[in-house]
């Protein structure tokens, strides 16, 4: 993600907001989920989480990151915890958008949640 990603999803109110970069470490392998080998999973996430806040710091927006779980609405309820956040905006990979919608994690995420939720592809 980027910020003209994130832009182009929340329009001029980007200019105004907090934004919390949430980063699930999620196993790519299969092998590696079942071993618990989490700590190249953990390192890709904090990497990729880092560089999206600061690049959105780099365009003017309020921007920190933060590593969850590797289930995307896991990652998302610890953050809220701490992060006071009024809409989520959850990213799909291109080629994974299809999938997520068909798991329907933006309904899941709203009912979850209860608040308003955006799929967008990256």
């Amino acid at each position: 993600m980027n910020a003209d990603t994130l832009r182009g999803v929340l329009g001029p109110d980007i200019d105004d907001a907090r934004v919390l970069v949430v980063s699930p470490a999620h196993n790519e392998s299969r092998l590696a989920f079942w071993m618990s080998d989490s700590d190249e999973a953990i390192a890709d996430a904090e990497e990729s989480g880092t560089q999206t806040a600061s690049d959105l710091r780099a365009d003017g927006v309020a921007a920190n990151a933060t590593t969850g779980e590797g289930a995307p609405l896991d990652a998302v309820q610890d953050a809220l915890a701490t992060f006071p956040a009024d809409q989520i905006v959850i990213f799909a990979p291109a080629g994974e958008e299809q999938r997520y919608r068909e798991e329907d994690v933006r309904g899941d995420a709203q009912r979850r949640f209860e608040m308003p939720v955006t799929l967008a592809t990256v």
